[in-house]
């Protein structure tokens, strides 16, 4: 059995670069981006007006002339125009180009226009008032939005903006989820006394879909000769093989003698944790297996704390690290790390984790009660205090 450290420290060993692909931008969210996105013009590309109004040369209003008459009007996505006359105005859109020979714009609010004249009502306005200068956000060349960001909504405006209709993005790994029991039975089917619906593989296809990685399902049965003929194929097929079940110490958990006789290098089988200790992990020259231990929580604190990291590394992302207070004093024996549920809050800017009381690892209602689990590194201590300060991966 080897600790969580070592767990991660193998797994971060054994990411996979899974390439890159050319997609439509506007499908593009939530997915990573493999290339800087520049400014292909100035931001804004001309002298923009940001605000209805009129435009005119600020000599004139300084040296005291409150009407100006209205040479024409200057709409949003029209070509410049010039006024001929420096002591007019021309009227202007928001958005539009600031007309040649002007240089402040006052807003529609601050006039009164009458038989072709527009008369400022207002005696104080400012050089270059409501006008957003060519290139005041971004300068042509510049990049705009670095690689290996996670694309979302405002960063397709940007996209959209520089004219890019195709995006290069790391490639998502091709993801198998099994579950193994002769106890499960699917969602839509009644269970009889002794079975369970099959929930758990849900449970892994949306934490991956918090990644925005697409995944098939399956399940087989307890039958080591189907077990071996399924995953073989498997193997071969998928990036990633995620299970649930069938890795702990049952008479009918095949599955590491079935990996193990199909070739699949085992990297470590047994974590000092609590819960998901019977984790296993292995690989073949073109797949990676998650074994994680069937018991709903188990397999969550799992998926949360060994493929996440490994597949933000794979794609060249940092993962967001934070802390959070524990509320409560806690009592916990087993010289194990244990990953506690935990509710989150916020009490004077500070990240405040409060235990929550679940009925150990199969208690798959818990999940909802709470928000997240603080790590408490294996140590001999058993009682931890409030006020202590610990990493926390949340879910919600």
């Amino acid at each position: 059995m080897i600790s969580v450290k070592e767990a991660k420290n193998i797994i971060l060993q054994n990411t996979v670069d899974f390439g890159i692909e050319e997609i439509p931008f506007i499908k593009s969210v939530g997915r990573v981006l493999k290339e800087d996105i520049i400014a292909d013009r100035d931001f804004p590309p001309f002298n923009r007006v940001a605000m209805d109004g009129i435009a005119i040369n600020y000599s004139y209003f300084k040296n005291k002339q409150r009407n100006f008459k209205i040479e024409g009007i200057q709409p949003a996505g029209s070509r410049q125009l010039s006024m001929q006359n420096s002591a007019n105005c021309i009227e202007v859109m928001t958005g539009a180009v600031l007309p040649n020979n002007c240089d402040t714009v006052i807003r529609y609010e601050d006039v009164v226009i009458k038989n072709g004249i527009a008369t400022v009502t207002v005696d104080v306005i400012n050089e270059h008032q409501n006008i957003h200068p060519k290139g005041k956000d971004k300068v042509q060349g510049i990049v705009l939005i670095n690689k290996n960001t996670i694309i979302s909504p405002a960063e397709i405006g940007v996209i959209a903006t520089v004219g890019k209709s195709t995006i290069t993005v790391a490639k998502q790994p091709k993801v198998m989820i099994i579950s193994t029991g002769d106890e499960l039975v699917d969602v839509h089917e009644i269970p009889l006394d002794y079975q369970i619906r099959r929930s758990n593989v849900y449970t892994l296809v949306s934490l991956l879909n918090e990644l925005n990685i697409p995944s098939k399902t399956a399940h087989i049965t307890d039958n080591k000769t189907i077990l071996k003929e399924k995953i073989a194929c498997y193997l071969k097929e998928y990036d990633v093989l995620l299970f649930s079940g069938a890795v702990s110490k049952g008479k009918f958990d095949f599955l590491p003698e079935v990996l193990t006789d199909l070739g699949v290098n085992k990297l470590f089988h047994k974590v000092a944790q609590r819960p998901g200790k019977p984790f296993w992990m292995g690989q073949t020259d073109n797949c990676k297996v998650f074994a994680f231990p069937g018991n709903p929580v188990s397999t969550f604190v799992n998926c949360l704390v060994y493929f996440y990291p490994w597949y933000y590394k794979s794609v060249n992302l940092k993962q967001p690290e934070e802390t959070a207070i524990l509320a409560n004093d806690i009592v916990f024996k087993p010289n194990l790390t244990y990953f506690l549920q935990v509710k989150l809050s916020y009490r004077f800017g500070h990240l405040i984790a409060t235990p929550i009381k679940g009925n150990g690892s199969g208690d798959l209602a818990s999940l909802v009660a709470a928000d997240g689990f603080i790590e408490i590194s294996k140590t001999e201590q058993i009682e931890f205090k409030s006020g202590t300060v610990f990493p926390v991966i949340r879910y919600k």
